[in-house]
């Protein structure tokens, strides 16, 4: 089957973001009188939607979990997107993938953040769609997005193919019955692993569309 559409995680496939996602927990935590994040509940946050993230950290003590979701209110998220570094080769690699006529979408568990981080960067003109957490009403790893996605674009699952770094984004591929590529994390790997965006066009061959 011809892939038609690459579906791309946001957080650590499009960019590393996790020293923007550790500033960001950090605040919140020291903020509230919590010990900084472990290693453990930075890669959490990372891979989880802010909500998800904040109960996460704040599970044992209701009453603060409550009033750290107050304080995530009155913060601007957007002074965190300049901590965000675009991965290597994305911008031609999206330009290629565009020339073969092949879609692209973004399925992040992001929120109000990921049209922020669409217009900073220029990405409007290299997606065809982008899916949040927002958009759905079960954010990943369940198949919802990914459906969404499929229904959107009126694609099958076979015609898609799903770029991700975490083992949030391998379930999700899996929920959704796409095929899923694993992103410089080798520990997640289905059998398809790439530590550079270019690899995805050699993975494609020339079976693509044009």
């Amino acid at each position: 089957m011809t892939i038609r559409c690459v579906i791309y995680d946001c957080d650590g496939v499009l960019f590393d973001s996790i020293d923007a996602n550790r500033r960001l927990y950090n605040h919140i935590c020291l903020s509230l009188g919590r010990e900084p994040l472990t290693d453990d509940e930075t890669q959490f946050c990372h891979t989880h939607t802010v909500f998800e993230a904040v109960h996460h950290l704040f599970r044992a003590t209701p009453e603060v979990e409550e009033r750290a979701l107050e304080f995530l209110k009155g913060l601007d998220l957007k002074q965190y997107i300049a901590y965000l570094t675009m991965e290597p080769n994305l911008m031609e690699t999206l330009k290629a993938l565009k020339e073969r006529g092949v879609l692209t979408a973004i399925c992040t568990n992001r929120t109000t953040t990921m049209k922020h981080i669409v217009e900073r960067f220029q990405l409007g003109p290299h997606f065809d769609l982008v899916v949040t957490a927002l958009d759905v009403s079960h954010p990943k790893p369940h198949a919802e997005s990914v459906e969404k996605i499929l229904h959107t674009l009126a694609l099958g699952p076979q015609s898609a193919l799903f770029i991700g770094d975490s083992d949030v984004d391998r379930k999700t591929a899996e929920n959704g019955g796409v095929a899923f590529v694993a992103y410089k994390n080798r520990e997640i790997s289905n059998g398809i692993f790439i530590d550079d965006h270019l690899a995805v066009l050699s993975l494609l061959g020339n079976d693509s569309p044009r």
